[in-house]
């Protein structure tokens, strides 16, 4: 009679390993494979909030549009009537069609005072920002501190003295010392912008331009500009948009002969009478070259705005 042997037992994983194996697929389900956040998904719902919050931002420039294109009567309305009839009456009356008075002066005035303030600005603003970037002179910091805390002040504290200054020089409604106030105005801002954009300036580049022998003004034309241009670009943009938006200076310093694109914009509020859509059909015209100026340097806006950004 044969005695039956115990079965030999198989190479099989004892417990402590099969508990370490269901303890690695559950760390995988838990850390890694479906239960990981989707980038896409993150992606597709920021892209989503972005558009959300850029036609939060849009609405209103889109409502005066719109109501730029409606009659008086229609505009005024309330609650308003988007399906109104569309026409170009406010248009016709901005330009004069029954007033006769021309906005051509205004906006040219406000072109000439924004754009020779910012060239001003710039050819100030950069050799300012090289003294106290690339060669720092002593104690630089309560230089910039000096630029800041100009901009502290509100423009209304400093408006009647502005206004006696100029009524004593024979400077009221000249659209020359309107220039001069723009470029004061716009100089702390463009020294501070100017200075962290070129304190990114390689060193290198200087050095050799020195060696070379070049001196300050072919170093700034011929090295610095090309460099900061991206920068140079960003403050002019911001200058101009500044100038050309500018009200309190222009409503109490012109009259008839300086008075620029806003003030002649506030012309059109009256106590008599429907305005809403003449007012918004100019909003609209004047900030047209805002716009312009906007979208034809935004390359050179984003890259010199995000200078330095990134290291």
């Amino acid at each position: 009679m044969s005695t039956l042997s115990p079965a030999a037992p198989r190479n099989t994983p004892a417990g402590p390993t099969a508990l370490n194996t269901g303890t690695r697929r559950r760390g995988l389900g838990r850390f890694g494979g479906k239960s990981r956040m989707d980038p896409t998904r993150n992606s597709t719902a920021a892209g989503i909030a972005a558009w959300l919050l850029a036609l939060l931002f849009a609405a209103p420039v889109l409502w005066m549009i719109l109501t730029s294109f409606h009659s008086e009567t229609d505009a005024a309305t309330n609650p308003p009537s988007i399906a109104a009839n569309l026409n170009l009456d406010a248009y016709q009356e901005f330009f004069g069609a029954s007033s006769g008075v021309s906005p051509w002066p205004p906006l040219i005035n406000s072109a000439m005072a924004s754009v020779l303030s910012t060239v001003l600005v710039l050819l100030l603003s950069i050799p300012a920002a090289y003294a106290l970037s690339i060669r720092p002179v002593k104690k630089w910091t309560d230089v910039m501190f000096f630029f800041l805390s100009t901009k502290m002040m509100p423009v209304v504290a400093a408006i009647l003295p502005l206004y006696l200054f100029a009524k004593s020089v024979g400077a009221l409604d000249n659209i020359w010392f309107l220039i001069l106030m723009y470029t004061s105005m716009n100089l702390p801002i463009a020294v501070w912008m100017m200075r962290s954009f070129l304190a990114e300036v390689p060193v290198e580049m200087l050095e050799a331009a020195q060696i070379d022998g070049a001196n300050l003004l072919l170093t700034l034309r011929k090295i610095i500009a090309p460099v900061a241009m991206p920068g140079i670009a960003a403050t002019a943009l911001i200058c101009f948009i500044f100038s050309w938006n500018e009200l309190l200076l222009a409503r109490v310093l012109t009259g008839v002969v300086a008075g620029t694109a806003p003030v002649f914009l506030t012309g059109f509020v009256s106590s008599q009478g429907l305005f809403l859509a003449k007012v918004c059909a100019a909003a609209v015209v004047i900030s047209l070259p805002v716009l312009f100026a906007g979208f034809a340097a935004q390359d050179k806006l984003v890259q010199g705005l995000s200078l330095g950004a990134v290291k």
